[in-house]
């Protein structure tokens, strides 16, 4: 026999005597815990109930609720700019004024002709009433009055054309027009968005589509403020789903009263679909084996090896959906140690304690010498 072969037989018996000792030390070790010999100091903690959710995590992105691109009816030259760049306006707040000279004059010319209709019609009219003036006559009177009046209106019309003012209560993003310049239709003065509420609309997969609806709760979160969480609620979901991306749209109101969120940033959002109260466990606690998960319950100063069905899992914990009761301790530190057999245990609490009350309560004080 070579002495390639020797070398690998002396490994192999060396792996089988290795095997055989762990093994009979795990079974020594759970003999001694069952008789007492050897006790196990672990750290374990309560069982209690805890607030899950159905969450269905998406990206959304921030839109204003009103938004508008402002720009002028007629073209004409800028004579007045009246806002600042980032201003917070009323509606009805003057925004632009373009040159009306033109229509001011027409304004006046027109209530000047209907003070003269009106004057024509109350003249006529106490004709009528003494008998000299046919009724034919005052009906002509009151269509010329009619006819001044809208006349004036149109006038009043075209001079509000010239003037550009806040369609919302909002705040306006940037000046793109100056005073003299000649703007048309087609030039845009400035934008104006309304943020006191952000409309928050993501795409959710459509097997979610059933877990959806209007009033549930959004918690969103952008890379702007990382430690903080907008809070939502869903305002409505879109009534097709998209056939290419197989997605809905929902849209979610985001309260903004601080003006923090901005319109077009990138959110991350969870909607909170159902709430319940369910029993868990830390993460630690949980020991799979096999494709089942197992917890260690202090039964009794025992570690009993408990099959358990876990649920939804959240970051440190986990829900227990069977095998567990409220208010049993589940070991979290020190799982390694306790193998399959039920091994005596000792809490780590406990055992301190215990170790204070051997040594007399308190530790004793050092003698000093006879010279001190």
């Amino acid at each position: 026999m070579g002495s390639g072969r020797i070398v690998l037989v002396v490994v192999l018996v060396a792996l089988v005597a290795s095997a055989g000792w762990l093994l009979s030390q795990d079974n020594t070790g759970g003999e001694r815990g069952r008789r007492g010999g050897g006790t196990v100091t672990v750290v374990t903690q309560a069982i209690e109930k805890r607030e899950f959710s159905d969450i269905v995590e998406a990206l959304g992105t921030a839109r204003a609720r009103e938004s508008v691109v402002l720009t002028p009816r007629v073209s004409d030259t800028v004579r007045r700019v009246a806002f600042d760049d980032g201003q917070m306006v009323k509606k009805g707040d003057l925004l632009v004024a373009l040159e009306d000279a033109e229509e001011q004059a027409q304004i006046q010319e027109a209530r000047a002709i209907l003070q003269e209709a009106e004057s024509q019609f109350a003249r006529t009219e106490d004709l009528v009433t003494r008998g000299n003036a046919s009724t034919a006559t005052l009906d002509a009177q009151r269509r010329q009055v009619q006819e001044a009046k809208f006349r004036l209106e149109a006038a009043e019309a075209r001079l509000a054309d010239r003037r550009i003012v806040a369609p919302f209560d909002g705040v306006l993003g940037l000046r793109q027009v100056s005073e003299g310049s000649l703007i048309t239709q087609n030039n845009p003065i400035t934008t104006i968005d309304a943020i006191d509420t952000i409309n928050l609309d993501f795409s959710v997969p459509e097997r979610f589509i059933a877990t959806l609806a209007t009033g549930q709760t959004v918690r969103a979160r952008v890379e702007a403020y990382p430690d903080r969480i907008f809070d939502g609620i869903v305002k409505t979901v879109d009534s097709r789903v998209d056939p290419v991306t197989r997605s809905v749209i929902v849209r979610a109101e985001v309260v903004n009263d601080d003006r923090a969120l901005r319109p077009g940033l990138l959110m991350t959002v969870e909607v909170i679909s159902r709430t319940w109260q369910g029993l868990s466990v830390p993460e630690e606690a949980v020991v799979p084996s096999g494709g089942r998960a197992y917890v260690f319950v202090n039964s009794d100063g025992i570690a009993e090896r408990r099959l358990v069905t876990l649920g939804i899992r959240r970051p440190g914990y986990v829900e227990v959906t069977d095998g567990l009761v409220e208010g049993e301790r589940v070991v979290t530190e020190g799982t390694m140690r306790l193998g399959r057999a039920g091994i005596r245990i000792r809490e780590a609490g406990k055992a301190e304690e215990g170790a204070r009350e051997q040594g007399g309560g308190r530790p004793r004080q050092r003698q000093q010498g006879a010279g001190a």
